[in-house]
């Protein structure tokens, strides 16, 4: 097993990561220790761990980063992510919750592949996800930055919102970014390691997928959480709906979510139909004349669901409501 640093000294605070959860919708939950189980079943492919979370192997060069920050009340990683190392370059999926992260990750990468990582790839622009660039940054060497323009176009505006300004830097890593365009597949060849980088969206306005077929793994982003409910707060219901069955595969496929443990194919399809019975409660709720609160009230969890976490009490009646806002209707009636 490889040692890992703890970077505490350079992680958010509980009161900084209020903050982040604040304006990255994440919120808190209840039951960390169920889901630190969860974490644990593939323990036998996990090179490293931490506080943090832990990188388990899926493949040859391919290795997941699962973040669990109450087991430990660690927020140094946050979110779910990648590392992928073909011959010739290292790409590191999220720059995850701040420079601490993404520094652990990319000393991981290191570790794990010989060399510091050549690119990093952002799925979409909420904090947990997107505050860490300048932690990738090592002497003269930063690495390539992929998004696409509506992410760092959000991004900068969130940038602008901070009560204290960002590092230049972190700035000029952004505005040097390679683009992602908004249709079409980007096939990107890493030595010997061929991904799909898939631009989608549901989540928020833009996201990414990083997708590999031999083995079968999706780098999901927040279009799929595992164990845990969504966070719809910047969600257009229908487009994140199609995402999701359009990330579904036939074969057996690793999924690596934004949030939880890794997924199975089981799992993609009991998120699916946990986005399905919300949207019938919306639709049921704006036929018969009834506030977003008051469905949300009433909403139970599928079966199949029920040992979720949910982050606030307020997540069902967001989600609800953005039914509500897409159809464009009053989510107060």
């Amino acid at each position: 097993m490889i040692p890992t640093t703890n970077l505490l000294a350079g992680a958010l605070s509980r009161r900084q990561f209020m903050h982040l959860a604040s304006a990255s919708g994440l919120g808190l939950f209840a039951g960390a220790t169920r889901l630190q189980s969860a974490s644990r079943q593939s323990q036998s492919s996990r090179v490293a761990e931490g506080p943090w979370g832990q990188i388990e192997k899926l493949g040859e060069g391919i290795w997941s980063v699962v973040s669990t920050p109450l087991a430990h009340d660690d927020w140094t990683t946050l979110c779910n992510g990648g590392i992928v190392a073909g011959s010739e370059r290292v790409l590191v999926i999220e720059s995850f919750a701040g420079p601490a992260g993404a520094r652990l990750v990319a000393q991981q990468a290191r570790e794990l592949s010989g060399r510091w990582p050549t690119d990093v790839l952002v799925t979409h622009y909420h904090g947990d996800h997107a505050n860490g660039l300048e932690g990738f940054v090592t002497g003269d060497s930063r690495p390539e930055i992929w998004m696409t323009a509506t992410t760092r176009k959000l991004i900068l505006e969130a940038d602008g919102r901070r009560d204290e300004s960002p590092d230049p830097v972190r700035k000029e890593m952004l505005e040097g970014a390679r683009l992602i365009a908004p249709e079409g597949v980007l096939q990107l060849n890493l030595g010997g390691l061929d991904l799909k980088i898939q631009p989608r969206r549901g989540h928020t306005a833009s996201d990414v997928t990083v997708e590999l077929e031999g083995p079968s793994i999706v780098f999901c982003g927040d279009l799929i959480w595992n164990q845990m409910f969504p966070n719809f707060r910047d969600t257009l219901p229908s487009a994140l709906s199609k995402s999701v069955r359009s990330l579904r595969r036939e074969a057996a496929t690793t999924y690596v979510p934004g949030h939880g443990p890794l997924a199975t194919g089981a799992d993609v399809a009991r998120f699916t139909e946990l986005i399905d019975s919300v949207e019938a409660t919306a639709r049921s709720a704006i036929e018969s004349g009834t506030p977003a609160a008051e469905a949300a009230a009433e909403f139970r969890l599928p079966e199949a669901l029920e040992d979720w976490h949910l982050f606030r009490e307020s997540y069902f009646e967001v989600a609800i409501g953005s039914w509500f806002k897409e159809l464009g209707l009053d989510p107060a009636g």
